[in-house]
């Protein structure tokens, strides 16, 4: 069983690996990111507010949020293991899902923590060429992120769960980086 939390700002290949990682291991790739998009796309209740933080480069509130992981980690898909992404992002949230987990009779078996430099950030997020991806929300994104989320960092330290990867490398090279640390755990 795998269950794992990828950490790491935006543009540092953590949908491209948790996608792969979950093929592989047959397990969800819940990620936060392609729920929003989706309800946004959509146009419900939720995507209509999300879009206004969204728009400017900030992060959706947490109680926008808690409650989507709540709903998706009841799903029965989610016994054999998952693999979370882009969530949490503030140490409020990762005790919220320290909290959820423990009622659910789950845990988390590792936080990884891609590690890519914010020039190479800004260069893989203006590539991707979404309309919201201009340079100027970019950097506010990575500011916000080092503001926000990097105290998961520590968080997760702390607690011995947190492990790192050079995601300034190939996606294969990576993903071999994330075999090793799976089969750790096995």
């Amino acid at each position: 069983m795998t269950r794992l939390i990828f950490l790491g700002p935006p543009g540092a290949g953590k949908g491209t690996q948790a996608y792969a990682l979950a093929q592989a291991q047959q397990i969800p790739h819940i990620s936060t990111g392609d729920i929003l998009r989706t309800a946004v796309a959509l146009k419900t209740e939720l995507g209509e507010k999300a879009q206004a933080y969204m728009d400017k480069g900030e992060l959706v509130p947490d109680h926008l949020i808690l409650e989507m992981v709540r709903d998706r980690l009841g799903y029965d898909d989610v016994k054999a293991g998952w693999i979370l992404d882009g969530f949490p992002r503030t140490v409020t949230q990762a005790t919220f899902l320290d909290d959820l987990l423990n009622d659910l009779h789950q845990s988390c078996d590792w936080v990884v923590n891609f590690d890519v430099p914010d020039e190479v950030l800004v260069e893989r997020l203006l590539g991707r060429g979404r309309k919201d991806d201009t340079e100027e929300v970019i950097r506010n994104r990575l500011s916000v992120y080092r503001e926000q989320t990097a105290p998961l960092i520590d968080f997760y330290r702390e607690r011995n769960k947190l492990v790192s990867v050079d995601g300034n490398q190939s996606i294969e090279t990576v993903s071999a980086a994330l075999d090793q640390i799976v089969h750790s755990n096995q």
